[in-house]
């Protein structure tokens, strides 16, 4: 049985924002077709009219996950007062860190996506993006090239997130990224 255009791409969205959800929360590898297909609320066996494989999804998720994420620097970047300060504010609150289904990809899942490599080229063009909007968007109070200062902010804001989710420890987690958040915007 053929469905329509549309009732086929809202499925497909479907999937792929369950997927990119359950990705970022549990690892690529930790989450089976099965049950990705379960939380889209369809069958398993629609699966490969979607995608040809569990890898073809894990690049397509990862994608979505990355437009997902810009929102956060687009919010950012369009307040005229202290846009920096807003996106450190949004990057490095307990809600980001609390809700890695909903977070950046970079936090969640550049470990893993470094061992498979699959998707390296993916999330290299994804940094080199962010990299050239912080620069461009932010002031930076230190002299200095603006580009690296850019990789030190974001590269300082994905490892506060990493270590901030992997402490276990509530007060350790919150000063980490308390710290973070006043030694970045100082910069």
């Amino acid at each position: 049985m053929r469905y329509p255009a549309e009732e086929t791409a809202e499925k497909h969205r479907r999937l792929l924002n369950v997927a990119a959800a359950m990705f970022r929360e549990r690892g690529i590898d930790a989450v089976s077709v099965s049950e990705v297909m379960k939380g889209a609320g369809m069958t398993h066996g629609a699966f490969y009219s979607h995608f040809a494989s569990k890898e073809d999804l894990a690049s397509a998720a990862i994608q979505e996950a990355i437009e997902q994420s810009n929102t956060t620097l687009d919010q950012a970047l369009a307040d005229p007062i202290a846009p920096k300060e807003a996106y450190l504010d949004a990057y490095l609150s307990p809600e980001h860190r609390d809700r890695a289904q909903e977070g950046c990809p970079l936090a969640a899942l550049a470990i893993e996506i470094g061992r498979r490599k699959t998707d390296t080229p993916l999330l290299a063009d994804h940094v080199k993006a962010l990299l050239r909007r912080v620069v461009a968007g932010f002031r930076w109070s230190v002299r200095g090239s603006e580009r690296d200062q850019a990789i030190l902010m974001t590269s300082a804001m994905v490892g506060a997130i990493i270590l901030s989710r992997a402490v276990g420890d509530p007060d350790l987690s919150d000063e980490i990224l308390a710290a973070t958040r006043r030694q970045l915007a100082a910069r």
